[in-house]
């Protein structure tokens, strides 16, 4: 008789309208954020915001890049606000948050700095509206332009992260506007300005055990402390396949290994994403 092999099992997600969520869903709407949980799809949207926390998104919702896994829009950026960094402080005020995660789109049509005095406004905001909030900073690539990402440096976040996204070899087919050893080297300067550095991944995309590991290690030895590794979940029919429903039994292996290599947290799970419990990291 045949031996039958189990498929992994899609990850399901649970919705919930709670109280919590309708909180913070007030909030972001009052104040006319925008959230990579909406922009993004996010499948823990729901768990998020019910724990009062959201990721903040800057600079506009509309990217200058369409990467193959990601659902934010993307066009010529329209956006032009200056006063975005008061209302994002205002509405973490609000929220009584100890913990926030800022994100943006990649504003690659801002020659100047790509952005960075934006982020760097809105981090400044941060402390000193709300100067027991830490503040994480899920950043671009900036192109690898040393001084944008020393105005988010000198703005000193709690937390730096830039991802990776997927191993090197299939980095050109999910992120076709972006370079994988530019991501290493902006990690690199993170570290060498002694920011407490953070990095993930999306597996399911058609890598191997092997090259995961390798990433891990990677960036590891580059001193990168925090590390995120998720199940890749296509958002619509127009992005990138899903090569593989990754085992539960896989992502606590990349959680042993990582914790081995030296990072400080490996946050490994389906349905594990850049901002997920993000401040359980600090």
């Amino acid at each position: 008789m045949p031996k039958v092999i189990a498929r992994p099992i899609k990850p399901k997600i649970r919705l919930q309208v709670t109280e919590g969520y309708r909180f913070v869903n007030d909030i972001v709407q009052k104040n006319k954020l925008n959230t990579v949980c909406e922009e993004a799809r996010c499948p823990n949207i729901y768990e998020c915001w019910d724990r009062r926390t959201a990721t903040i998104m800057i600079l506009g919702d509309v990217c200058t890049r369409a990467c193959g896994f990601c659902s934010v829009k993307t066009g010529k950026p329209s956006w032009s606000d200056d006063l975005e960094p008061y209302r994002t402080a205002m509405a973490v005020k609000k929220m009584d948050l100890k913990h926030v995660v800022i994100t943006s789109v990649d504003r690659d049509d801002l020659k100047n700095d790509y952005g960075a005095s934006i982020w760097s406004d809105t981090i400044d905001q941060i402390h000193y509206h709300v100067p027991t909030c830490n503040v994480e900073v899920l950043t671009p690539d900036f192109k690898g332009f040393k001084p944008a990402l020393l105005k988010v440096f000198n703005a000193g976040p709690e937390i730096f992260s830039h991802n990776v996204e997927c191993v090197e070899r299939i980095s050109k087919q999910v992120r076709n506007q972006a370079n994988w050893q530019r991501s290493l080297d902006v990690l690199r300067f993170s570290v060498e300005n002694d920011l407490r550095t953070k990095t993930g991944m999306m597996v399911g995309l058609g890598e191997s055990f092997d090259e995961v590991v390798d990433t891990m290690r990677q960036v590891a030895d580059l001193g990168v402390k925090l590390f995120t590794l998720g199940q890749y979940l296509q958002p619509t029919k127009g992005h990138l396949p899903v090569d593989r429903y990754v085992e539960p039994q896989e992502f606590r292996d990349y959680k042993q290994i990582g914790l081995e290599l030296g990072f400080d947290s490996v946050k490994s799970g389906a349905l594990v994403r850049s901002s997920y419990h993000a401040d359980e990291g600090v």
